[in-house]
């Protein structure tokens, strides 16, 4: 691959990926509320979906989501109610106690966030569209499309997984000095209704 295309490629990543969105404020929220190793987990889920998402972009899936009304729907309903659902779950269970007294019952596992992460970066349709008006700018005709497709996705995704765990290993040291329930509560349920509100995103997605 064309080492200046690359490197563009890396610089319009970077700079897209410093911008905090939905799921970095996720993985705040889970980080803050309920530690490392959740948090960890959260990143690492957005990271296999991304990885996914552009995967199955750039062969060929995105173009079928793009021209099919009737995929597009699908996927973008199923997306919106995965992430009301947990949304929803994860504003309830917000806790009335502080960081350290949190009670486990009440606290997702690893697995379960990890898990997701995953679908809902994977499911979202509007990262499908992205990666397939984003990716395609840093291609050369000149050269053979799957090697520069494989370089992009393991690009991407490791300056997304960097980024995630780098602002989740950061929220887990501010974690010690939050001690108060209410902030505590009012987190987890930051978190919650901003599920809910990717959720609605998801929903009011059009096909172009």
């Amino acid at each position: 691959m064309d080492l200046s295309l690359w490197l563009a490629f890396v610089a319009a990543s970077s700079a897209l990926l410093l911008i905090p969105g939905p799921t970095i404020l996720l993985i705040l929220s889970y980080a803050l509320t309920q530690g490392r190793k959740v948090a960890i987990a959260s990143a690492s889920g957005v990271a296999l979906g991304d990885l996914i998402a552009m995967t199955v972009s750039l062969i060929g899936l995105g173009a079928i989501i793009a021209t099919s009304a009737t995929a597009f729907m699908i996927l973008k309903w199923v997306g919106a109610l995965y992430l009301f659902y947990i949304g929803i779950k994860m504003f309830r269970s917000a806790p009335s106690e502080g960081a350290g007294l949190v009670k486990t019952d009440r606290q997702a596992t690893p697995r379960q966030v990890f898990r997701h992460a995953a679908i809902v970066t994977a499911l979202n349709p509007k990262s499908i569209g992205f990666f397939i008006a984003f990716v395609p700018q840093f291609i050369s005709v000149d050269a053979a499309y799957g090697p520069q497709a494989g370089i992009l996705i393991a690009t991407f995704v490791t300056l997304a997984a960097l980024n995630a765990f780098a602002f989740a290993l950061l929220a887990d040291l501010m974690r010690t000095q939050i001690a108060r329930p209410k902030v505590m509560r009012r987190l987890t349920q930051a978190g919650g209704l901003t599920l809910i509100g990717m959720g609605a995103a998801t929903a009011a997605l059009k096909r172009a």
